[in-house]
């Protein structure tokens, strides 16, 4: 077992350290020697690791195979090679770091490697990037990794608007026994008397629930404004995938509009998150103003509209029109709320200065991910 564990470590070590630390590790064998093949395709592009001499490092038109022979990769072997080499976690970090790390373009143009590979958020990104440079064929295959993605955020965030719009928890006791109303401090008071010293636990004899009571809309108006800049990419998808979730709400009528020196009305889309991001184009200059002007002309009750406008706030239009836009709009009631960030990480990358203007005319300024937006309009619609 000794002798297993030693030889497994050199192993490992003679992956980290390179074909120059053979001297001392011995060889690999052939499903290492497969993995070093396939870690020297990608990372072997990487000049800086040659400068540091860190691994030998493959070429960009091949890479070392298994054994003594040379094999020129493709990358369909070399997507077939790391799905049978690599667990899950591994594959997912080597095919983001194909795309986003070392732009490998026939990842997005060959129809073949696109029926390959595992979708992801960081693979929808590349193609909504590059669809433009698509033919059809290769669309084609790009539209099942948009579907996939999508498909999974919608299923998620689905859940928890039907959770934030369907009833509230009240202090009132339920007869209702459902898992998500358990009340976890009503049923310990009510079950001291069960505690066990010896064992120290409470055997819960009667366990409490909330209840919740119905939750009723009023006719209310949601304008998405969102920025389609390249550096918005995550905005726009999870803006796509959010408007889909909240235009099924009655008693909300969702708008849903993409700018940048132009707008776009996508609302005839806003039900069909894939279609209306397989017509987004990202990219091109920003004009802010413009889109808040369209949004202000589609509200129809201001004291009963939301205008959410979805931007790192550059603006390349006039500075002052947009936030004497902005606060026209807060004046008149609307409820205008700017988003840095709307994705599953909420990190934002943004003009500070401009920020800070349309705080001081009334706007509520900050970074969401998708579910604290759903839980911001719930708030403000009453529920």
């Amino acid at each position: 077992m000794g002798d297993q564990q030693q030889h497994a470590d050199l192993q490992r070590w003679r992956l980290i350290l390179g074909p120059a630390a053979e001297a001392s590790t011995g060889g690999l064998n052939k499903a290492n020697a497969g993995r070093d093949a396939a870690l020297d395709w990608l990372y072997g592009r990487d000049d800086d690791l040659g400068k540091r001499g860190v691994r030998r490092g493959g070429t960009r038109d091949g890479a070392r195979g298994a054994g003594d022979e040379a094999s020129a990769l493709t990358t369909v072997d070399w997507l077939d090679g790391i799905h049978k080499l690599f667990p899950k976690e591994t594959i997912e970090r080597l095919e983001r770091d194909a795309v986003e790390r070392y732009e490998i373009h026939d990842v997005l143009t060959n129809p073949e490697v696109l029926e390959r590979i595992e979708p992801s958020p960081a693979l929808l990104k590349a193609v909504l990037r590059t669809k433009h440079l698509m033919n059809p064929q290769v669309l084609a295959a790009a539209r099942r990794i948009v579907e996939e993605v999508v498909q999974r955020l919608v299923e998620k965030l689905s859940v928890q608007v039907r959770t934030v719009f369907t009833g509230s928890r009240t202090r009132k006791p339920s007869r209702h026994r459902r898992a998500r109303d358990f009340d976890l401090k009503r049923t310990l008071r009510a079950n001291l008397k069960h505690y066990r010293p010896e064992e120290r636990r409470v055997a819960i004899e009667r366990p409490e629930f909330h209840s919740r009571t119905s939750k009723r809309l009023e006719q209310w108006q949601l304008v998405l404004l969102v920025d389609q800049s390249g550096s918005m990419t995550g905005s726009v998808i999870h803006s796509a995938v959010t408007a889909a979730c909240l235009h099924a709400l009655p008693g909300l009528k969702t708008h849903l509009i993409a700018f940048d020196t132009a707008v776009v009305d996508m609302t005839s889309d806003v039900d069909d998150p894939v279609e209306l991001l397989m017509k987004v184009q990202l990219g091109g200059g920003t004009d802010i103003a413009r889109a808040v002007e369209y949004g202000a002309g589609l509200i129809e009750n201001p004291r009963r509209s939301i205008v959410a406008l979805i931007s790192d706030f550059y603006e390349g239009g006039s500075e002052g029109r947009l936030v004497h836009l902005v606060k026209q709009l807060c004046e008149q009631g609307t409820q205008v709320l700017g988003l840095a960030a709307l994705d599953e990480d909420a990190n934002p990358i943004y003009d500070h200065h401009m920020a800070s203007r349309l705080t001081n005319v009334g706007a509520h300024v900050g970074a969401m991910t998708p579910s604290h937006l759903v839980e911001f309009v719930a708030e403000r619609l009453g529920t």
